[in-house]
């Protein structure tokens, strides 16, 4: 039953916030691309679009830590409880635990949405599920939920929001760099609200265009942190030559596009260009040196984003849709450079799909590696001798990251080697990185550089 069949009393942001999560829930949803689009459709005010938003990603963060506090205020684990109303109460205790939402407010108006979307029984269970939240303080209900963790990381991943296995994998990968004592400030990164981030294509946008729009990237050249407003109006302002991109997308590809000076002619390959950010970026920097760009997207609807992308820039860029694992079979060492941003788990970017900590499992990194170690070689097979490729994920997972480009390595022997991937990229910084390690891989962190945990590697095939 949907909540527009009935017309009892829900604030307008509370209402949005509910649909968002649970479209998430049932079918799958992004919360970053449907939340705009309900805010729109809902024609919220400023501050009501703001307190959705707050609403909408603060719950769907810390769900996990919310279904332990549900589930003792309930008296009955959270799986016993009907989907939607587990959506309502997420939502309520939510407001009750970590915003400054009025505790009548909190609770009546989580009863009418029970009411909405429920039973007549799930109005009662709904209060005094609430209420009985709402008589203990958040620091009491942390402490009473931390009481029944077990292990050090079963601790964190309750008290952070984050399935016991996502920690693990982020420990092991902070262990490799010697900063495992960073672990717990990884966690709290990751549930904190991301700055907004534009690029402004290098060589079609001017500086008068993006002056007085924010300051300036810490690290790349390309791009600022926005100082306010709608980001989508100043994209659409612009025509997309000014979009919104995360400082570490920005690095990622800057660092192919700047391994080296750039020869005229030159053939640049986006292997997996699907949304197309990058590869918008890419074709600003491949029209500058005189190279041209192909971008490649097996996925019709996001090879078609992609070329909405790239419309901003100047010149035609050629959209493929081939299945990126045989690209080497009729494109042989062609390109010079190649990005290949893999298919992976998008653990790197938790602070703004917060859902997908919920959606993955341990499988799925088994499944997306054997996808991941047929990209790279098909890469490799399609780069021309002397030519380079940038091997990226937005996940700092060993088996998805090291262990892919390692296999690699392995693989092709002498036939490929490892570049100083971290002196390019601090070639380019505006400011020096804190990159541990021997510099054959840059991994980024929220924790450490304000950036989704982007992994970037560098490989070049022998002459």
């Amino acid at each position: 039953m949907s909540v527009q069949q009935h017309q009892g009393f829900v604030q307008p942001a509370r209402r949005v916030a509910y649909e968002v999560i649970a479209a998430v829930r049932e079918s799958d949803a992004y919360a970053n691309l449907l939340l705009p689009t309900r805010i729109q459709r809902a024609a919220l005010s400023t501050a009501d679009a703001a307190l959705a938003t707050e609403l909408t990603y603060g719950t769907l963060r810390m769900q996990g830590y919310y279904d332990l506090v549900i589930a003792e205020a309930a008296g009955r684990p959270v799986t016993a409880i009907d989907p939607a109303i587990l959506d309502v109460l997420r939502l309520g205790a939510h407001q009750l635990l970590a915003t400054r939402v009025a505790t009548h407010a909190a609770v009546n108006e989580s009863v009418e949405l029970a009411r909405q979307v429920g039973s007549r029984a799930a109005t009662g269970f709904t209060n005094g599920v609430l209420r009985t939240i709402s008589r203990s303080t958040p620091e009491e209900w942390r402490e009473r939920v931390l009481s029944g963790a077990g292990s050090a990381d079963d601790r964190l991943a309750a008290e952070h929001s984050h399935p016991v296995w996502v920690v693990r994998a982020f420990r092991q990968s902070l262990r490799l760099e010697g900063r495992e004592a960073e672990l717990e400030d990884l966690l709290i990164a990751d549930n904190a609200a991301p700055r907004v981030n534009m690029v402004a294509l290098p060589g079609i946008t001017t500086a008068e265009e993006t002056a007085g729009l924010g300051r300036p990237n810490e690290y790349s050249p390309v791009g600022f942190v926005l100082a306010g407003g709608d980001p989508v109006h100043l994209v659409t302002d612009h025509d997309g030559r000014i979009r919104v991109q995360d400082e570490g997308s920005q690095l990622a590809a800057l660092t192919l596009s700047r391994a080296r000076p750039v020869a005229p002619g030159e053939r640049w390959l986006d292997l997996c260009a699907g949304p197309g950010g990058k590869a918008a970026l890419l074709a600003a920097e491949a029209l500058a040196g005189g190279a041209e760009l192909v971008a490649n997207e097996l996925v019709p609807a996001r090879a078609t984003l992609v070329r909405r992308a790239l419309a901003a820039v100047p010149g035609t860029v050629p959209v493929w849709e081939l299945d990126g694992t045989r690209i080497a079979v009729n494109h042989a060492e062609e390109f010079d450079r190649i990005l290949l941003d893999a298919p992976c788990t998008g653990l790197g970017a938790l602070r703004r799909r917060p859902e997908a900590r919920w959606r993955k499992l341990p499988r799925d990194v088994a499944e997306l590696s054997d996808l991941q170690s047929g990209l790279i070689d098909a890469a490799l097979g399609a780069l021309k001798p002397g030519g380079i490729l940038a091997y990226v994920t937005c996940s700092p997972h060993i088996a998805e990251s090291r262990g892919i480009v390692a296999t690699a390595l392995k693989k092709w022997g002498d036939r490929v080697r490892a570049v100083d991937t971290a002196a390019v990229v601090q070639g380019f910084s505006g400011t020096p990185l804190d990159l541990p390690g021997d510099g054959t891989s840059v991994q980024l962190w929220p924790h450490r550089h304000g950036t989704d945990a982007m992994f970037i590697t560098l490989l070049e095939r022998t002459a």
